[in-house]
């Protein structure tokens, strides 16, 4: 069925009819007549769905010959349009029988979210199927565009581009542009594919194939992915042409071959893989070594499985060949100072009031052979039940059960079981809360591999009171002339724990607790489960906040100090007494989003009997805007114990990192970690990033401490043509890393601060 559509004014509809009727093309005006009143009566009607065949076909244009049952001729203004597809030309001529439009001169086209201008076009309205030629195109999905000598359409989703070229720049003059003899542009499957393709950067060539495909919306496809490349110091200059398999919605497969100039072709594989109920990810690598002489590789593989409701299966594996292999490989500055590889199987069941989790742990130690340090004990395995239920009759009740089989080679090790039991009653209520608490702890130990005559065999039961309690206070108050409710909140923490002998128990995951805020707070001052401190102390606190109507905390201040009325005895190693004076030392806290430009984060422990700061962090970060970002940290710790050494000394570093334009297009970005006693660049990171409309350029290097007396520097450059593809080393998430409140220059502006 065809309408034409009164598109126009009544004055120029009835134009159109007077020449129609004294067309000498047309036989006799009894023929013309049911044409005519038909387009006198027709309404315009919604573009039908892209899929409905059967949708009606209007014409309009400034004079209409030919005969209604057969062929239509079109002149000046044409415009025919059914469902999603719209034909706009000078002249055209419409086939009623076949369903088929061919227009000339100016011609415009839209089909689906595509569009298209030429000189010379034939589509068949229902199949999809035509021509144009000398066309320019946009598609809809991705905003790429193009021109060709022809563009012959297949069907609704397909079409095939000849001589062709394709970007995403908006410019009549693209500075990234992809020539092809052949372009094949299938929407349905959201895939272009290319034959002879070149890529094209400021009209010089710098990357070709014979055959390549890409993207046409942000959907995975198989395919080979652009090179990448970049430059280490261990390595020397790399290159990877990787290539992807997308093998299904829920699971992919990347192949990885790189060359390394120093070290030879190094292989990897990546696959990933995703379900209703479970998901993980394995990536292996190996090489043959020029510089060593020696195979080499690296395995890590993480897996997250729910087996049935409330039970789940978990593992983290990694493993690698040798010590050096993270140092002399890595890119990142956590790879690389990785130096205890887990190889974790955890098994969990959880109810409404409890949960049962097993698991086996084992670590493979990368030794650094300069400064060695011990390897942790493996778990094998570890059990541990926990359940609580809350507001029992005002009370709360906490369990746990923990057995565990300790091994270290020869070392001393065994089997520790122990179960703590809790029992608490809050009272919380407006303005204030307290918190009686009890906690009794019984453990045993049947040890392996001691010595001759010594015991297996060690049990311990320990007590622990605790008081908790807390006021709150609220008054209105102001912060940089906005309205905000400022609190004082005074805090009482008491904690008695008798003293039990425990110099003859082993150590298997005991270390002294970091001090801070939360651990001040804390029953125990030792992390882990083989030590309890004794205790009779009083932690104090006081916290002020400036919070905002909505919510929003602006500014928080804190002090805090621990009051010891006995000295505890109990120590890591040994009865030696662990002396720490009448009171603990003071940590100062002063930290918020003061205004939408400016942040700050400090704190500070103070020693009132060595009158010094033992630890201290100062840190603030100006980003007026987004994009510009200012970081400056110093931070001070005379407890500090080197990682690589393990040899104690003061940390006093300053850390400076930005990023900034430096003009209208060009951003820089930075890091550098100073050691203030060493009077080095612990750490660093420099890079350029310039932004056009429609590509990022990024250089940046980056150097990493790899053990104690070694170091990489990694080059990454990378061109990113936006909605294409990245071609090179990415450093983002060197960048991310390095660079708190760092912004990628290709996303639109944003700031974190847009709610002050």
């Amino acid at each position: 069925m065809i309408r034409f559509s009164k598109s126009l004014s009544e004055r120029t509809v009835n134009w159109r009819l007077a020449r129609l009727l004294s067309s000498a093309v047309v036989a006799s005006a009894s023929g013309l007549l049911p044409l005519a009143v038909h387009a006198q009566m027709t309404a315009p009607k919604p573009a039908a769905p892209a899929d409905d065949q059967d949708a009606p076909v209007n014409v309009s244009a400034e004079q209409m010959t030919g005969r209604p049952d057969r062929q239509v001729n079109l002149d000046r203004d044409v415009e025919v349009v059914k469902g999603s597809t719209t034909i706009k030309a000078d002249r055209a001529e419409y086939r009623i029988i076949q369903d088929e439009v061919e227009a000339t001169g100016h011609v415009w086209m839209r089909r689906l979210q595509d569009q298209y201008t030429g000189d010379h076009a034939q589509m068949n309205m229902e199949s999809g199927a035509g021509f144009v030629t000398n066309p320019t195109y946009l598609l809809g999905k991705n905003g790429g565009r193009g021109k060709a000598e022809r563009i012959d359409f297949l069907s609704n989703d397909q079409a095939e581009v000849t001589q062709g070229t394709y970007s995403t720049c908006e410019a009549t003059d693209p500075d990234w542009y992809l020539r092809a003899n052949t372009m094949d542009l299938d929407s349905g499957r959201d895939v272009g594919t290319m034959r002879g393709g070149v890529l094209y950067f400021k009209d010089v060539p710098i990357l070709g194939s014979p055959w390549m495909s890409f993207p046409l919306s942000g959907e995975r496809k198989s395919g080979v992915l652009p090179p990448t490349y970049g430059m280490t110091s261990t390595g020397g200059a790399e290159l990877s042409v990787p290539y992807y398999f997308n093998l299904a919605p829920n699971y992919d497969l990347t192949l990885v071959p790189k060359y390394i100039v120093r070290r030879g072709l190094q292989l990897g594989a990546e696959t990933r893989y995703l379900g209703d109920t479970y998901s993980g990810t394995t990536y292996v690598e190996g090489i043959q070594d020029r510089v060593t002489g020696t195979g080499r590789y690296s395995l890590s593989s993480l897996h997250n499985q729910t087996l049935a409701p409330g039970l789940a299966l978990a593992w983290n594996l990694n493993k690698a060949s040798d010590n050096d292999y993270p140092s002399d490989f890595a890119h990142s500055i956590t790879g690389s100072t990785q130096r205890l590889l887990t190889r974790d199987v955890s098994l969990t069941y959880s109810s409404t009031y409890w949960s049962l989790y097993g698991h086996v742990s084992k670590y493979q130690l990368l030794q650094d052979v300069d400064n060695p340090i011990t390897k942790p004990y493996d778990r094998v395995p570890q059990i541990v039940f926990s359940g609580s239920r809350y507001d029992v009759g005002g009370f709360d009740f906490t369990t746990t059960a923990d057995f565990t089989r300790f091994s270290s080679g020869d070392l001393v090790g065994g089997d520790r079981g122990f179960i703590t039991q809790t029992v608490a009653y809050p009272w919380v209520r407006p303005g204030y809360f307290i918190t009686p608490k009890l906690t009794l702890d019984a453990t045993s130990y049947r040890l392996n591999n001691v010595g001759v005559g010594q015991p297996t065999s060690f049990s311990r039961t320990l007590p622990t009171v605790s008081l908790d309690s807390g006021l709150v206070f609220e008054r209105e108050s102001t912060l940089l002339g906005r309205s905000m409710t400022q609190t004082l909140e005074p805090r009482l923490f008491y904690v008695r724990t008798p003293y039990r002998d425990q110099s003859q128990l082993p150590n298997f995951d005991s270390g002294l607790a970091d001090f801070n805020f939360a651990q001040i707070f804390s029953e125990n001052r030792f992390s882990g489960n083989d030590r309890i401190s004794d205790a009779n102390q009083l932690t104090a606190a006081i916290t002020s906040r400036l919070i905002e109507e909505n919510g929003l905390e602006r500014l928080r201040m804190a002090a805090g100090q621990r009051y010891y009325f006995a000295d505890p005895k109990v120590a890591l190693s040994g009865t030696t007494s662990t002396t720490l004076g009448s009171k603990s030392d003071l940590l100062l806290a002063l930290g918020g989003q003061i205004s939408k430009e400016f942040s700050t984060d400090n704190t500070v422990q103070y020693s009132e009997t060595l009158r010094q700061m033992v630890r201290s962090t100062f840190g603030v970060r100006w980003q007026p805007a987004p994009k510009r970002v200012l970081n400056l940290q110093y931070r001070l710790d005379r407890t500090y114990v080197n990682p690589y050494t393990g040899a104690q000394g003061p940390l006093k570093q300053v850390d400076v990192s930005g990023q900034w334009p430096v003009s209208q297009r060009w951003y820089a970005v930075g890091r550098i970690n100073y050691s203030i006693p060493d009077k080095t660049v612990a750490e660093g990171l420099l890079g350029m990033e310039y932004k056009a409309d429609c590509w990022v350029f990024r250089v940046v290097a980056q150097r990493i401490p790899t053990s104690s007396t070694k170091a990489s520097t990694g080059f990454f450059v990378q061109l990113e043509l936006n909605g294409f593809s990245k071609i090179g080393s990415n450093p983002l998430d060197a960048l991310k890393s390095s660079v708190p409140g760092y912004q990628n220059v290709n996303l639109p502006d944003s700031t974190a601060n847009d709610n002050f």
